[in-house]
C-alpha cells in the first residue's frame, strides 16, 4: 500500500517546483515509510510513497514502460497480475520486475483506457502517457482505495491519495463548499465527488479520468456498475458451494505478499468467515488480531477468541479502555475533512494492534452490504411491504401528520417508538431509506443551521445524493435498491474511508476479500430471498458457512464495532463537548443556530434525549476546523456563509 502525489499541466509544458513535489509526498509519509520515488519531466511531475509488499526489490515507482515514455504511480494491489504478464509478453511487452505495478503501463499500452476493465484488485493510480501527452488516472470498482484532484486555476491537475496532498499546493481553493457541509451532517461524511473544499474533488468508484494536454477536461467516466438482476435461479445447496468456492477464490488472491500477513477477527460473521478460509488455505497458523473492550456492551472478544481456538490461529488481542477518548484530534488530522463515525476510533486501535505483528491484514469489510446484513434493511423491507398496502395519496397526509404529532420517545420501549417510522410512512423508498440512515434527519438541520447558511444552500438537501444514485440503480426490488444505494454512499464514503484512513496511518495494508468484484457481481444475480429469509439476515453466508463457524457465532445478534458515545458525553466528556459545540469556533462559522445547539447539549446531558450521534458530528467538525489551524478560507457569499 502506498501514497501517490502528482501534477500535471493540462495547457502546457511547464516545470514543476520539486520542492512542492516533495511536500505533497513527505506529508503522506505514513502510507509509505519504506522509500520515496519522483519523476520530473516538463508538464508532469509524479511523486511516490512506497509500503514495500509484494517485489521488494525491483518494485519502486514511479514505474516506467519499456522506453520510458509511460510513468506510473499506484496505491494498491492487482490480484491477478500473475494472469496478465503471459497475455501481454505475447502482446511483445517485456517485464523487468515482479510487481503487479508493471502490468498497469503495459495494459495501458496495449488497451487504453479499458486497461482498468483488466484488473481484479484495489487501485487508484495516475499514468502519464508523454507520447499521447495525456494523464489518465482511475479508482477500483468498490473505491476501497482513495483518489483526490483538483483543478487549478493556471490549468494545474493536482492529484493525490489524501487530500491532505492537495493542501500543499498554495493554489488550492480551500473555501468551504456548503453543499458538502449539508451532506456531512446527514450523512456523517462528505459524499463523492465532493470533499469540504470546492476546489477538490473525488473521483467516484468504478471512475477514471483521461485528460489529453490542450483539450478540454472532460467529467470522469463510470467504467463499472454492479447490476441487481436477481435473475439467478440457483438452489440454496449449490448457491451455498458456489460461494464457498468462491470465497476461497477471493481469500487465496489476497493471500499473496512477500511480508508477514494476517487478519482482523472482531468475532463476528464476515471476518471470522474471513480467517476461516484462510486456515483452510494457510499450512502456518493465521495471524489474527482482535480489540476487546472492557464495558461488556460493546465487547465481542469471546466470539473472536471462539474462532480463534477453532482454527488454532496465533490470536493477539487487546483490551480498550471504554474511555478511549483520546483519538479525537487525531482523527480530525487523519481524515482531512468532517468524518463522523465513531467505530473509527476502534478500527484505528485494531490497526495499531496488527501493524505490531503484520503489515497485511484481511478484513471482513463489504460483508453486509452484499449480504444483506444490516437490521435496518430488514426495517425497510417490513416498512416497503406497510408502503406498498396503502396508495401514496393516503399514505402521505395520514402517516405525515402522524409522524409530525407523534412524540419523539427514545427512551421508551422500542414497540412505543413510533414516530421515526411515520414519518418513513410518509415518504417513498429512496427518501424513507435516506431518512433511515441520517444522522440528523432533514427537519433536525433546518433547526441545526442559521437562515443565513440555509439561504446559501438555495434549497440543496443531500437526498439529492440518494436520487442520483438511485436513478443508475436499474432496479425496483426493495433490498436491491437498497444495496446498491449503500454500495455507492456508505461503503465508499463511511467504511472505506475509515479503514484506509486508519491502516494507512499505521503503514498497514488493508484487504478486502468481500469486496472482490467478480464476488459483488454474482451475488447481485442471487434473488433477495437468499439474502434476508424472513428476520434472518444474510442468510446464504451464514448456510454455506455452518460448517466453518460455530452456531453462536453465526446466530447470535450484531453487535458492531461501537463506542459508548451517550456515556462519554454525560460523563468524561461532559465539558468537553459542551465547550466544543457552544465554543467560539463553530459560532465563528456562521454556520449553526446557536439556541439549537444549546438545545442538543442540555437535552443530552440531561439525559431526556439521546442526541450522542448529532453531537460526534459536532465535535469532530470542530477538530477538522481547528485541525486546519486558519487553512480554510471564506466561502463565496453565493455558495456559502464567510468562515472566519
Amino acid at each position: 500500500m502506498c501514497g501517490i502525489a502528482g501534477l500535471f499541466d493540462t495547457r502546457g509544458k511547464r516545470d514543476f517546483d520539486r520542492a512542492l513535489m516533495q511536500r505533497m509526498s513527505d506529508v503522506q509519509h505514513h502510507r509509505g515509510p519504506d522509500e520515496a520515488g519522483y519523476h520530473f519531466e516538463p508538464g508532469v511531475a509524479l511523486a511516490h510513497r512506497r509500503l514495500s509488499i509484494i517485489d521488494l526489490a525491483t518494485g519502486q515507482q514511479p514505474l516506467f514502460n519499456e522506453d520510458g515514455s509511460v510513468a506510473v504511480v499506484f496505491n494498491g494491489e492487482i490480484y491477478n497480475f500473475q494472469e496478465l504478464v503471459p497475455e501481454l509478453e505475447a502482446l511483445g511487452h517485456v517485464f523487468h520486475t515482479r510487481s503487479d505495478t508493471e502490468v498497469i503501463v503495459h495494459a495501458w499500452e496495449a488497451w487504453g483506457e479499458d486497461c482498468v476493465q483488466r484488473f481484479r484488485g484495489m487501485f487508484a493510480f495516475g499514468l502519464h502517457d508523454r507520447k499521447r501527452d495525456t494523464l489518465f488516472m482511475a479508482r477500483d470498482r468498490l473505491a476501497v482505495k482513495p483518489m483526490f484532484y483538483a483543478l487549478l486555476e493556471d490549468g494545474t491537475l493536482a492529484f493525490g491519495s489524501e487530500l491532505k496532498v492537495l493542501m500543499q499546493h498554495p493554489a488550492l481553493d480551500r473555501r468551504m463548499d456548503a453543499l458538502a457541509v449539508e451532506e456531512y451532517f446527514a450523512l456523517g461524511y462528505v459524499a463523492e465527488p465532493r470533499t469540504i473544499f470546492l476546489g477538490a474533488k473525488k473521483l467516484g468508484p468504478g471512475e477514471s479520468l483521461c485528460i489529453r494536454r490542450g483539450l478540454p477536461i472532460p467529467e470522469p467516466r463510470q467504467y463499472w456498475d454492479v447490476e441487481f438482476t436477481l435473475d439467478n435461479n440457483i438452489g440454496l445447496a449449490d448457491a451455498s458451494a458456489e460461494l464457498t468456492a468462491r470465497l476461497r477464490e477471493s481469500v487465496r488472491l489476497r493471500m499473496i505478499s512477500e511480508v508477514p500477513l494476517g487478519a482482523f477477527l472482531s468475532g463476528g460473521v464476515d471476518s471470522s468467515a474471513v480467517v476461516a478460509i484462510m486456515a483452510g488455505l494457510s499450512d502456518a497458523p493465521v495471524n489474527t488480531c482482535s480489540i476487546g473492550f472492557d464495558d461488556p456492551k460493546f465487547n465481542e472478544s469471546e466470539f473472536a477468541q471462539k474462532v480463534a481456538d477453532r482454527y488454532r490461529t496465533n490470536h493477539f488481542v487487546e483490551t480498550v479502555k471504554s474511555d478511549d477518548f483520546d483519538l479525537i484530534d487525531t482523527l480530525a488530522a487523519l481524515y482531512d475533512e468532517p468524518y463522523a463515525d465513531s467505530s473509527a476510533i476502534p478500527t484505528y486501535r485494531v490497526c495499531q494492534l496488527a501493524r505490531k505483528h503484520v503489515t497485511v491484514a484481511l478484513s471482513g469489510d463489504g460483508g453486509d452490504e452484499s449480504f444483506g446484513g444490516y437490521r435496518r434493511y430488514r426495517m425497510h423491507l417490513m416498512e416497503e411491504k406497510m408502503r406498498a398496502a396503502l396508495p401514496q395519496g393516503l399514505r402521505q397526509p395520514l402517516f405525515g401528520l402522524l409522524g409530525r404529532v407523534y412524540p419523539k420517545a427514545d427512551w421508551a420501549p422500542r414497540v412505543f417508538r413510533a414516530k421515526t417510522t411515520f414519518q418513513a410512512m410518509a415518504r417513498d423508498a429512496v427518501e424513507a431509506y435516506f431518512h433511515s440512515v441520517s444522522l440528523l434527519r432533514g427537519d433536525m438541520r433546518a433547526r441545526l443551521f442559521s437562515a443565513h447558511f440555509r439561504g446559501q444552500l438555495g434549497g440543496y438537501d443531500a437526498l439529492d445524493v440518494f436520487r442520483r444514485h438511485a436513478a443508475q440503480a436499474r432496479t425496483d426490488d426493495p433490498l436491491a435498491l437498497i444495496q446498491y444505494l449503500d454500495l455507492k454512499t456508505y461503503l465508499v464514503g463511511d467504511i472505506n474511508t475509515k479503514v484506509d484512513r486508519a491502516s494507512m496511518a499505521h503503514s498497514l495494508e488493508v484487504r478486502e476479500p468481500l469486496m472482490d468484484h467478480e464476488l459483488v457481481e454474482w451475488l447481485a444475480t442471487l434473488p433477495s430471498g437468499l439474502k434476508i429469509q424472513g428476520n434472518e439476515g444474510k442468510y446464504l453466508f451464514k448456510k454455506a458457512m455452518e460448517p466453518y463457524l460455530p452456531h453462536e457465532v453465526l446466530y447470535r445478534p450484531k453487535m458492531g464495532f461501537a463506542v459508548p458515545l451517550a456515556r462519554w458525553f454525560r460523563g468524561p466528556l461532559k465539558q468537553r463537548v459542551r465547550d466544543a459545540v457552544l465554543g467560539e469556533t463553530l459560532a465563528a462559522t456562521g454556520i449553526f443556530n446557536r439556541e439549537y445547539l444549546q438545545h442538543l447539549v442540555d437535552a443530552h446531558q440531561s439525559g431526556a434525549r439521546d442526541y450522542s450521534a448529532p453531537l460526534w458530528s459536532l465535535l469532530m467538525f470542530e477538530a477538522f476546523l481547528r485541525n486546519l489551524d486558519g487553512a480554510v478560507k471564506p466561502a463565496p457569499e453565493s455558495v456559502a456563509p464567510a468562515l472566519a
